[in-house]
């Protein structure tokens, strides 16, 4: 499966400011979603959080997350495999790309970041690159 390119509105659609959700399964099969800020860059979505926080158990118990961002009619989802990232030069650059679409994170020495390597990206018509 090839993955879904992103046009140039939704580039735009996810560098300016817009809150999500991101979605994770539990222990009993039901589904965690929280608000969440992330960010998309070089294939890559980032989420930072907690060390501690139920979405960093849940991805490290299974691996797989979804983030969704919605204004009015216009959505993008980008679901796939999820790790956990703690090494600093990671949460930096997370912290970065946060910086540079939301606010300058305040300091967090349990800070992660949930990063989800999308296997599929499914989006609001105009967001995506129509396949051939």
């Amino acid at each position: 499966m090839t993955l879904a390119q992103l046009t140039d509105d939704a580039l735009e659609f996810v560098s300016v400011y817009h809150l999500a959700t991101l979605s994770t399964p539990l222990p009993d099969q039901s589904i965690h979603v929280v608000p969440v800020g992330f960010t998309w860059h070089g294939g890559l979505v980032r989420i930072i959080t907690s060390r501690g926080s139920q979405k960093v158990l849940n991805v490290r118990r299974t691996g797989t997350a979804s983030v969704c961002q919605v204004e009015r009619a216009r959505w993008i989802t980008f679901s796939g495999a999820a790790s956990i990232l703690e090494d600093a030069d990671a949460v930096r650059q997370a912290e970065e790309l946060y910086a540079g679409r939301y606010r300058q994170p305040r300091p967090n020495p349990e800070r992660v970041v949930i990063a989800i390597d999308p296997t599929r990206i499914l989006a609001s018509r105009g967001l995506l690159v129509a396949s051939e």
